[in-house]
């Protein structure tokens, strides 16, 4: 099952905000190799919830609710957005630092292409952050 990454810049968009609206369009993105992938999500799909800029840490996990369709915020109607809901906390999130420093981790694309908002995660390198931020791996698709 794909497994992926989404950043957001807290202070656009945070943890917070996701978990108290639920659910939400995740626009905005403007990068064609992120909008491949936006386009590839399924209903069901598991994420990772990263704040970038302020903060660097994979912080929770959300699930996609609703595939790609044209991202309302595109006024050239070029690209595309997804709706995740909030799953859940990590209860410690996983700095970039942390990161950086597992040897399993090294070909992770959240260090190869750092300035990408969206990019698909391996299931091992799931299981690693899942486990340094004290959660359940959950690779399996959720119910949709």
């Amino acid at each position: 099952m794909p497994l992926w990454l989404m950043k957001s810049e807290p202070e656009t968009w945070s943890w917070d905000q996701q978990v108290s609206k639920g659910t939400e369009a995740w626009t905005g993105v403007r990068n064609h190799q992120a909008a491949g992938f936006l386009k590839a999500m399924q209903v069901g799909d598991r994420c990772f919830f990263y704040h970038s800029n302020t903060g660097k840490a994979v912080v929770g996990i959300v699930t996609v609710v609703r595939g790609a369709y044209p991202d309302p915020t595109d006024p050239a109607g070029r690209f595309v957005c997804v709706d995740v809901a909030a799953d859940r906390p990590l209860p410690f999130p996983v700095p970039l630092a942390r990161i950086k420093e597992q040897p399993e981790l090294s070909a992770m694309m959240l260090l190869k292409q750092a300035r990408l908002s969206v990019m698909p995660v391996t299931g091992p390198e799931w299981d690693v952050v899942c486990r340094m931020g004290g959660c359940q791996a959950l690779r399996e698709r959720a119910p949709g």
